[in-house]
């Protein structure tokens, strides 16, 4: 429930009012929530640094077409059309791709045999992080910004279908429509 302590001498002021907190407060949540999942990420890859792996592979989406590279058990993949940038990095047995279309924006990130997969339309922005076996799945179309990040054997999606959490170290969230999901 919300309440308000000034008094209100209108309805339209008061939902005004109501939408204004609720819009703070879902902002709110999702930096947070934001800060949290990438400090996760942060500090489970500075303690996997130790493994020996692949080498990194990074594909960059232009200057090529269809960047494609393979290390060892590494790989990604990097599709850009129009004026779309897709940008994927994996290293340790993890498999990240990003496809971009139009003026948009797609980047992904997988490692320890994670399966990071982006894509954006419009001028959506894409972003998945999967980090140990997760998998995380990110699309975003027509100025929508959605992020996906999962852990060990976890798994997190966000598009325009909503946000799903599956497994502990999954966070998933739209900043367009402020819809936020987290495991722990």
């Amino acid at each position: 429930m919300l309440a308000v302590s000034t008094p209100v001498t209108s309805t339209a002021s008061a939902s005004r009012t109501r939408i204004s907190t609720l819009f703070g407060r879902r902002l709110a949540r999702v930096g947070a929530a934001m800060a949290v999942g990438l400090g996760v990420a942060a500090g489970i890859s500075v303690a996997g640094a130790g493994v020996a792996g692949a080498a990194p592979v990074n594909c960059v989406s232009p200057p090529s077409a269809n960047d494609v590279q393979v290390s060892d058990t590494a790989s990604c993949g990097a599709k850009a059309t129009e004026a779309g940038t897709a940008h994927a990095m994996a290293a340790d047995s993890g498999t990240a791709v990003s496809v971009a279309n139009g003026h948009s924006g797609a980047t992904t990130y997988a490692n320890g045999y994670g399966t990071s997969l982006g894509a954006s339309t419009g001028s959506g922005q894409a972003y998945a992080v999967s980090l140990g076996g997760g998998i995380a799945r990110s699309g975003a179309a027509d100025g929508t910004t959605t992020v996906a990040i999962a852990g060990w054997g976890s798994g997190a999606t966000a598009d325009a279908n909503g946000v799903d959490c599956v497994g502990a170290l999954s966070l998933a969230f739209n900043l367009n429509t402020g819809q936020v999901c987290a495991m722990r």
